[in-house]
């Protein structure tokens, strides 16, 4: 019985431990400078900065590979980005759900990644600055066996390389 109650008394006595924020730290650095308290957000032409600013996935139907109108949208956000950030390059994976053949979706993640890229490119983005891959069914971004999780998985994704 004691060594129940002391595994309980050291369980939460390490999730107190984990929960502690330390406290920023300000002073000067060895070359004299002040540090930073922390993060200013992410930097200019980086994933981060991506994703936070403009968005970094478009979604498909079932069996799709056209782009609906918000897939347009944010993919229009995404061109205008690569034209401020000439020197970034970028891949677009294609994804799709778990159902079907592994045949069948890397070719449907095969499409939907050259209908990013197509997209792009139509709106002035260099094609040699995008790749574009397939993962088919073998990476997706919800878990779970029903429409919400699939509606997820059905997507292209730029990231910056």
């Amino acid at each position: 019985m004691n060594i129940k109650f002391l595994g309980a008394i050291a369980a939460i006595a390490l999730l107190a431990a984990c929960s502690h924020t330390p406290p920023a730290v300000v002073g000067t650095s060895g070359g004299g400078g002040v540090q930073s308290t922390g993060p200013t957000g992410p930097g200019p032409g980086t994933e981060e900065d991506l994703v936070a600013n403009v968005g970094d996935r478009v979604f498909y139907e079932l069996n799709k590979s056209t782009l609906s109108d918000a897939a347009q949208a944010t993919l229009s956000k995404q061109a205008a980005w690569l034209a401020k950030y000439p020197n970034v390059t970028v891949q677009v994976a294609g994804n799709c759900d778990d159902r079907g053949t592994e045949e069948y979706n890397l070719a449907l993640g095969n499409r939907r990644a050259k209908a990013a890229k197509d997209f792009l490119v139509a709106k002035g983005v260099s094609a040699s600055r995008i790749t574009t891959i397939s993962y088919g069914k073998d990476r997706p971004t919800a878990l779970g066996d029903n429409e919400e999780a699939w509606a997820q998985n059905r997507n292209a994704i730029t990231s910056v390389k």
